[in-house]
This record gives structure tokens, C-alpha cells and sequence, in this order.
């Protein structure tokens, strides 16, 4: 398929900067994929078109505070620093973004903090706006990765919210949120509230987590036409062996499995056998989903609305169908649904 067909115009209004005064009680627009049917719902209906036995499968990810603000040593230059990854531990190497890139080269330092207390060394370049930067402190690992993080903020994309705030740091991250390393929420998981964990329980439906650190490479500008020639940013993912149990257990006795964004549609399909069942892994994924793609794991996904042209939306189009989706999105526009990580929800059966 072609980039072009992923494009529509998307008012700037309709990107929710702000999350639903309560998780589960955003909008959810039902897609029933096979007919095309369209419901408008709250999210926590959701529990109503599962039952006993079915598995929702979410992403136990924990966001931390990835974007640091400092000066460039001599001019004084303000930058921006993205945390991407932890690269060596004991030498405090990280995979980090740059804004402006052009002015950071290989031998600066950077400079943190009010007093400029946390100084970094440029040490490589990875891509055009990455780097590696290796932290100068000499202090415990503790002390150094509380004094970094102390000076991060909440990573809510720009294009969201331009100033955040303490409210952040709690919206920006789900209930369940415990693996620390991505650099982005799981949006659909976001709508969970404990409130309904209960009422899952009630109707017996059960769930198991895997983990997926969302890097920003579902957020990178796609720039070929010919979405054949994108490759996707690797992301760490981790698929228990409690959770691929789970997930099988649930289909060998005839239930459905949900899978609860994007990362975790993507992250099932990476490892999958041809008996489709989910086996166990640790590492990384780079696996790009577009049309004309088949599921073999989720029979249901649920996801947030999403940019044109970006790959969140091509997977979520794979899932639904390229015109059934294109024509949801067209219905939410209409109807004032809200875009983006605190917006509203579309569950697709």
C-alpha cells in the first residue's frame, strides 16, 4: 500500500490535550469488522461484548521521564535531550535524540539542571538526530539514575501538549504500569481503571500482561511512498511464559483474546508458530504492520485514534480492514472524537 492512503485531515482540535476526567468513561467507537457496523459506546462497556473465559491482553510498561532540557558548554545553546535507552549501565551510556542536532557534535558537553549539576559527553552519532552520550558522574547508580530522572519530565508528545504539567506524570502512565523503559504510553491501556478491573472480574473475563517499551519509532515521520521501504525502530519486548500459557489456553478452549494497543498487537504477532500460538520471548522487534496483513493471535483489539499517515494507524487498518478503519475515522472526525494518547478509543470485533 501507499502512504498517501493513510492521509486525512485531522483538525487540531479534535487532539485531545487533556485525558477524560475519569479513565474508562472516554468515548469508544465499536467497529464490528466483518459488516462494517459502527456502535458509539463509553469504554467501559467494553466488558459487555466479552464474556467467561476471554483474555485481555495488556502492556505492563512503565513510562519514565525521558526528556531532559540543558545547555550546550561554551555558547550556552539550549538543547533537547530525548532518553531513548539505557545502553551500559556501568559506564552511564545512553541512546538519546537531539534537538537542534546540527549543533551537537561528537566532544561537546551538555550541560542539566539549574546549576548544570549533570554533565554529558556526545561519545557517537547513530542517525542524523541520534547520539550516544555518556553521563560524567561519579556517584552510586542509584544516586546518578535518581538525580537524571529528577531532572526529565513526562515524554507527552508535543504535537499533544506543549507545556506539561505534575497532572502528567500520572495521566502519561496506566494503572498497571510496572517494567520501567518506554519512552511512550500505551495509549489504550490508559482507559483502564481499577473500577473496571473489578467488573472484569465479575464477568469473569480474565487478563495477562506482557511488556513492550514503546520507543518513538510508532511516532517517526514516515517519509516512502511505498510503505514496503519503511522500516521500523526496534522495540524491547517481553512475552512471559505465564503470559503465552494465557493467550493459548484461551484459544485452545474456544475464547477470545484482545489485544489492548498497538504495541501489544504488534508485539503477539513477532513470535508466532504456525499452529498460532504465542511462544515465550525476550529481545527486540522492528516488525512493521500495514495492509493487506492477516492477524493469526488477537481475534479483537482495542486502540486509541491516531495520526494520518502514521504506522499506529496502518497496523490498527491491518486489524480492521483498510476501509472499514478509513471510514471509522472519517465517522470520529464527524462526530467530534478525541485524537492522539488521551483521546478516545476504538474497539474493532
Amino acid at each position: 500500500m501507499k502512504l498517501s492512503q493513510f492521509h486525512f485531515d485531522l483538525p487540531k482540535e479534535l487532539i485531545a490535550s487533556e485525558p477524560p476526567r475519569w479513565r474508562d468513561e472516554c468515548r469508544m467507537m465499536v467497529l464490528h469488522k466483518d459488516t462494517g457496523e459502527i456502535e458509539h459506546k463509553q469504554f467501559k462497556d467494553i466488558v459487555n461484548y466479552f464474556g467467561k473465559g476471554d483474555m485481555f491482553v495488556l502492556n505492563d510498561t512503565k513510562v519514565f521521564p525521558a526528556r531532559l532540557y540543558g545547555k550546550k558548554e561554551k555558547t550556552g545553546a539550549d538543547i533537547i535531550v530525548f532518553l531513548l535507552r539505557e545502553l551500559n549501565r556501568e559506564q552511564r551510556l545512553w541512546d538519546v535524540i537531539v534537538e537542534p542536532a546540527r549543533k551537537i557534535r561528537i566532544g561537546n558537553k551538555l550541560y542539566f539542571g539549574e546549576d548544570e549539576s549533570l554533565v554529558a559527553e556526545v561519545i557517537d552519532n547513530t542517525t542524523s538526530r541520534g547520539r550516544t552520550l555518556r553521563f560524567l558522574y561519579d556517584g552510586p547508580y542509584e544516586e546518578f539514575k535518581q538525580a537524571l530522572f529528577s531532572l526529565g519530565e513526562t515524554p507527552v508528545p508535543q504535537w499533544v501538549k506543549e507545556k506539561v504539567d505534575e497532572s502528567d506524570a500520572e495521566n502519561f502512565q496506566t494503572i498497571f504500569a510496572k517494567n520501567e523503559g518506554a519512552v511512550s504510553a500505551p495509549a489504550a491501556g490508559l482507559h483502564f481503571s481499577r473500577e473496571l478491573f473489578n467488573r472484569m472480574i465479575l464477568a469473569d473475563i480474565e487478563k495477562t500482561f506482557v511488556t513492550i517499551h514503546m520507543g518513538i519509532g510508532h511516532f517517526r515521520r514516515v517519509d516512502v511512498e511505498d510503505l514496503s521501504k519503511h522500516r521500523m525502530d526496534s522495540e524491547r519486548i517481553i512475552i512471559p511464559q505465564s503470559a503465552a500459557d494465557d493467550i493459548n489456553r484461551a484459544h485452545a478452549n474456544g475464547h477470545k483474546v484482545l489485544a489492548v494497543g498497538v504495541t501489544v498487537m504488534r508485539g503477539l504477532e513477532t513470535y508466532v508458530t504456525t499452529n498460532r500460538e504465542v511462544n515465550a520471548f525476550d529481545g527486540w522487534t522492528n516488525k512493521f504492520i500495514f495492509p493487506p496483513y492477516q492477524y493469526l493471535i488477537p481475534d479483537a483489539a482495542v486502540s486509541n485514534f491516531h495520526l494520518p499517515e502514521s504506522t499506529m494507524l496502518m497496523a490498527v487498518a491491518a486489524f480492521g480492514g483498510y476501509k472499514n478503519v478509513m471510514e471509522a475515522y472519517r465517522v470520529a472526525i464527524k462526530e467530534g472524537y478525541k485524537f492522539g494518547p488521551y483521546g478516545d478509543a476504538l474497539l474493532m470485533l
